[in-house]
């Protein structure tokens, strides 16, 4: 079934799945990207998930902007499928790793020095990628590289953008906590934090040279990464007026995640609930909105 263009926006969403070969962890690291097209959608299935894309479609002619989305812990890209859908329609490439032995098929390295220190090479990684591969760089505005992180991906968004993380002493074999060095990189020219997990930037200091614009989103009602996630945020940056700071009322920590099929909806998975009384599917089209406002001005 082909899917009508909504008038509000400019192209249909392209969607393509790729290996990217990450030859100095010598893993594949496999990525969901979405991006603008002239082809029209239609509804595929996906696994239990249905999408409106149009699959293997031309890229546009013209130049758009990079958004990188980085997944929490034990996630998988398709729970941002609807985001990045979005900014494809409105004229955005988007790439969503799937983080290796981080993921819901392959959690192995959670909770570990390895996971964090990994996890934004995963993106350095990918822009690379993106910089380099011939169907893409010539598409793309090098100077306009966003990245949006949930929950981990806000832990690795901050890392690549120069927080400095200290490891927990549960995530390494000595229990002992350790200083980790990330490079930074400066071709990332804004964040999006979605119920952050910033616990690893508790030191002081550990903030103060990501210093680029920053739109952090938190949940009220949200366990998994209280308020004091915030807190570190808006306190450890250099520039604390580059930060816009949004507390969804009654939002939970998963209340960011693609609104799932009925069939995946139960208590026992909790990915797939919310505080009593919230609407994620009413949610996401007002957070949708709210991330593209941000790219768009942020520049």
């Amino acid at each position: 079934m082909q899917i009508k263009k909504d008038e509000k926006q400019s192209f249909y969403a392209g969607c393509q799945f790729v290996d990217i070969e990450d030859q100095e962890n010598e893993h594949v690291l496999p990525l969901l990207i979405m991006y603008p097209t002239y082809k029209e959608e239609t509804v595929e299935k996906i696994g239990p998930y249905t999408i409106s894309a149009a699959q293997d479609a031309p890229l546009s002619d013209g130049l758009f902007p990079l958004v990188i989305i980085s997944h929490g812990d034990g996630s998988t890209p398709l729970a941002y499928r609807t985001i990045a859908q979005f900014l494809a329609r409105h004229g955005f490439i988007v790439g969503i790793p799937q983080h290796p032995f981080n993921n819901r098929e392959d959690n192995t390295l959670s909770g570990t020095i390895d996971n964090l220190k990994n996890r934004p090479n995963h993106i350095r990684t990918v822009i690379d990628w993106f910089l380099k591969e011939h169907s893409f760089s010539s598409y793309i505005k090098s100077n306009n590289i966003s990245l949006i992180g949930h929950s981990m991906g806000g832990y690795t968004a901050l890392a690549v953008a120069g927080g400095v993380p200290t490891s927990f002493p549960s995530e390494s074999p000595d229990q002992k906590p350790y200083c980790l060095s990330v490079d930074r990189d400066k071709r990332v020219q804004s964040l999006i934090l979605l119920a952050p997990a910033t616990g690893w930037f508790r030191e002081r200091e550990a903030l103060e040279d990501v210093n680029i614009p920053i739109l952090m989103i938190t949940g009220e009602k949200d366990t998994i990464t209280p308020s004091f996630h915030g807190e570190f945020v808006l306190n450890g940056v250099s520039d604390e007026e580059k930060v816009q700071h949004i507390v969804v009322e009654n939002g939970g920590h998963f209340s960011f995640l693609s609104p799932f099929p009925d069939l995946m909806k139960s208590p026992t998975f909790l990915p797939s609930q919310d505080p009593e009384g919230f609407n994620r599917k009413e949610f996401h089209e007002n957070l949708q909105n709210t991330i593209l406002n941000f790219l768009l001005h942020s520049f």
